[in-house]
């Protein structure tokens, strides 16, 4: 799925272009920057509401090339600076998280997939 085609299906707003064309299979929704970084696939979608530069930090190491930010949150300028600077592509949904991962499934992104139980000691 092209970024422009998350765009129009989540009525979005690009803020910092890709500096190429980017395609993705697969998306993770999630707050939690420790569990992106368990669950990555390549070409992933980080659907979060972490607007921080550490979004952007672990979109680096998951080699996500776009996130797509929830609930309308607009990231701070430090975030916009540290994408531009690495490569990664901003977006914005005005939708929840819920609602955001649900319209993009129903147009056709997948998540990644079934995982296995994972017991807290």
């Amino acid at each position: 799925m092209t970024l422009d085609e998350i765009l129009e299906a989540v009525a979005g707003e690009m803020i910092v272009a890709p500096p190429f064309p980017v395609d993705v299979e697969h998306a993770c929704a999630s707050d939690l920057m420790s569990d992106v970084l368990m669950f990555v696939k390549p070409s992933m979608l980080l659907v979060t509401g972490l607007t921080n530069p550490q979004a952007v930090r672990t979109a680096d190491m998951a080699e996500s090339p776009a996130i797509l930010f929830v609930r309308g949150k607009y990231p701070p300028e430090s975030t916009i600076a540290l994408a531009k600077e690495m490569g990664i592509a901003l977006m914005l949904s005005p939708y929840t998280m819920f609602d955001t991962a649900g319209i993009l499934y129903v147009a056709g992104l997948r998540g990644i997939g079934k995982l296995s139980t994972v017991r807290q000691q």
